[in-house]
């Protein structure tokens, strides 16, 4: 059952990165995966927050941490999505915007999960 609860999470994960990715690729337009990178960075933000308030506060429950931290975030997250936009800049010639989003994903992604992790001890 705890596996069926984990893989609920990762659907509504899934769906959920479908429907952001959507709602910026509407609004931004250019050759830069900017859905991926919003993504990213909030998905980081969220597990900083959540994984504070589960070790730090013991906040939340051990039955949530799985479906939420595990399935939801881990489907709702991009790595695989960002390493081959990635290459796909590197092969276009765009190195730019290839080394840009490599290196704008781990700063951003490291600043976004400290700044959950801040939060999370301030709540």
């Amino acid at each position: 059952m705890h596996l069926l609860v984990i893989g609920a999470g990762g659907f509504f994960g899934a769906i959920a990165r479908y429907l952001v990715d959507g709602f910026v690729a509407e609004r931004a337009s250019g050759a830069f995966p900017l859905g991926t990178l919003v993504i990213n960075l909030s998905g980081a933000f969220v597990l900083g927050v959540l994984a504070t308030l589960a070790i730090e506060r013991s906040a939340l429950p051990a039955d949530i941490r799985g479906p939420v931290m595990i399935g939801f975030l881990g489907a709702y997250t991009t790595f695989s999505t960002w390493t081959l936009e990635s290459l796909r800049l590197i092969e276009a010639g765009s190195w730019g915007l290839a080394l840009a989003n490599l290196g704008g994903s781990a700063v951003l992604g490291m600043i976004a999960v400290g700044a959950g992790v801040a939060l999370g001890r301030a709540l």
